[in-house]
């Protein structure tokens, strides 16, 4: 699977409003220095001390925000 990773400050970019519950990530314990990762198919995944976990999901146009906004490909 690919990923483009993120911080929880650069993910707050290319989040659209409405586009996913913000008290859904910050429950999930994502914050601003948060280290996470977005598949081709939108799920943003957060590290977590000892792997990845599920937290959200994009929807729509995204990866041309993603890839504008965080200036990286899918590796």
């Amino acid at each position: 699977m690919q990923f483009i990773e993120l911080t929880g400050k650069s993910l707050l970019d290319v989040i659209n409003e409405g586009e996913i519950d913000m008290g859904q990530l910050h429950e999930a314990g994502v914050n601003g220095d948060s280290i996470l990762r977005i598949n081709k198919f939108g799920e943003i995944e957060l590290r977590d001390r000892h792997e990845w976990v599920l937290v959200g999901g994009l929807l729509g146009n995204f990866e041309d925000r993603l890839r504008r906004i965080t200036q990286l490909d899918w590796l």
